[in-house]
C-alpha cells in the first residue's frame, strides 16, 4: 500500500486544464473487431477521429492476461521495502508516486520494462530475479502476444490508408532494436481523499499527457479511472472492459501520418476505494530510426508539416520536458515566417 501524510495529498489533486470537465462514461469510443474485414477502414477512421480505440476479438488468451495481472498483484502487494529493492527507476525499475524526473507525480506505483531482450537493467533483474521471478515468464509471453497485436494492427492501418509496403509502419516496430517499453501500473485505493475538506476531490493518477512513441496497447481490470481529451476539448471517462484492449495513437505516429492521425491526450484518476491495475505496451522505433511523414502518404505538393528528428532525438526532449507539455512543438515547422 502506498501511504502518504495528509498534507502531501494536495499534491495529487486534480488540477485545473483547459479542456472542459465531464464525469460522465462515454459511449462514443470506437470498437474495432479485428477479424472484421472492414477493420482496416475502421481503425483508419477512429485514429483520424478520435486517436482511440477498443479491439476484441484480439486472439489474446484471457488466461495469459490472468496470468500477468495476478502476478503483477503479487508484486505489488509486498512490502514497501522489498518493492524498492527495484528502484528508483533509471527509468527502468519500480517506481511510486513521482513520474519522471522533473516534478510530475501521481497515485500510482508502477514497473517500467524495456521489451528489447538484449536491453535488461539491473532493476528489471532485481524484479525478476530476486523478488518476484515467476513474473518474468507472465511478462515475456504477455510482451509476445501484444507484439503481435501491434504488428497486426500497424499492418491493418496501412491497408486503410491504402499505402505500400504494407508493414511501413509495423517494419519500426519489428526492428530487433525497436526502442518499446513495457509498464504496468498499480493505482492503490486512498480512502483519505473521502474525509474531511478532500472528500469529492479528484486524485490524480497519472497526468494528462499523450504517449510519444507509434502505438499504445492498454488493458487494465475492471476498475475506471482513464480518460480522454476529445477534438472539441471535453475529457471523458473511458468505460473500463477487463477483456478487451484499447489502442491509441502516438505522437510518432502523428508525425509518420503528417498530422492526419491525432495523438490523444489521457489522463488517470485514481479510484479512491479500488484498486485499479493496468498494463501498457508502448510500440517504439529503433533509437536511430529517422521520424519522417510517410513519402508514400503525402498528396501531390504536400509538404511535411514536421521536421526531420530521430526518435533518440525526440525521446531525449521527452526526458526534459513535463508530462503535459505539448512535445511535438518545437518539432513543427512553421511556414510563412
Amino acid at each position: 500500500m502506498v501511504v502518504l501524510s495528509k498534507p502531501s495529498l494536495n499534491n495529487f489533486l486534480l488540477p485545473k486544464s483547459p479542456c472542459k470537465p465531464t464525469t460522465t462514461m462515454f459511449n462514443g469510443i470506437p470498437v474495432i473487431d479485428l477479424t472484421d474485414p472492414d477493420a482496416k477502414t475502421q481503425i483508419v477512421n477512429a485514429c483520424k477521429e478520435v486517436g482511440f480505440f477498443k479491439v476484441v476479438n484480439h486472439g489474446v488468451s484471457s488466461e495469459l492476461i490472468s496470468k500477468l495481472e495476478n502476478e503483477a498483484l503479487i508484486f505489488f502487494r509486498k512490502s514497501q521495502s522489498e518493492k524498492d529493492r527495484a528502484g528508483p527507476p533509471d527509468p527502468f525499475g519500480y517506481g511510486s508516486k513521482k513520474i519522471g524526473s522533473n516534478g510530475d507525480v501521481g497515485w500510482v506505483e508502477y514497473i517500467l520494462l524495456n521489451t528489447n531482450p538484449d536491453v535488461v537493467s539491473n532493476k528489471s533483474l532485481a524484479i525478476f530475479l530476486e523478488i518476484r521471478p515467476n513474473l518474468r515468464t507472465a511478462v515475456e509471453d504477455y510482451i509476445d502476444a501484444m507484439k503481435k497485436m501491434c504488428y497486426l494492427v500497424l499492418e491493418l492501418m496501412a491497408d486503410g490508408l491504402e499505402i505500400e509496403p504494407r508493414n511501413v509502419i509495423s517494419r519500426l516496430l519489428r526492428n530487433e532494436k525497436s526502442d518499446s517499453c513495457f509498464r504496468i501500473n498499480h493505482y492503490p485505493p486512498c480512502p483519505e481523499v473521502q474525509q474531511g475538506a478532500l472528500k469529492g476531490k479528484n486524485l490524480i493518477g497519472f497526468g494528462e499527457h499523450t504517449d510519444p512513441q507509434v502505438i499504445s496497447i492498454l488493458r487494465s481490470n475492471s476498475i475506471s479511472g482513464l480518460q480522454i481529451c476529445l477534438n472539441d476539448g471535453t475529457w471523458v471517462s473511458v468505460p473500463p472492459d477487463h477483456n478487451s484492449f484499447f489502442i491509441n495513437v502516438g505522437d510518432t505516429l502523428q508525425v509518420l501520418t503528417n498530422g492526419r492521425f491525432k495523438s490523444v491526450k489521457h489522463r488517470v484518476l485514481s479510484d479512491t476505494t479500488k484498486s485499479r491495475l493496468s498494463m501498457i505496451y508502448f510500440g517504439g522505433p529503433a533509437l536511430s530510426e529517422k521520424i519522417v511523414p510517410i513519402a508514400s502518404l503525402l498528396l501531390k505538393n504536400e509538404e511535411s508539416l514536421y521536421k526531420e528528428f530521430t526518435w533518440c532525438e525526440y525521446k531525449k526532449a521527452m526526458y526534459n520536458s513535463r508530462l503535459a507539455d505539448y512535445r511535438l512543438g518545437p518539432f513543427e515547422k512553421t511556414y510563412g515566417k
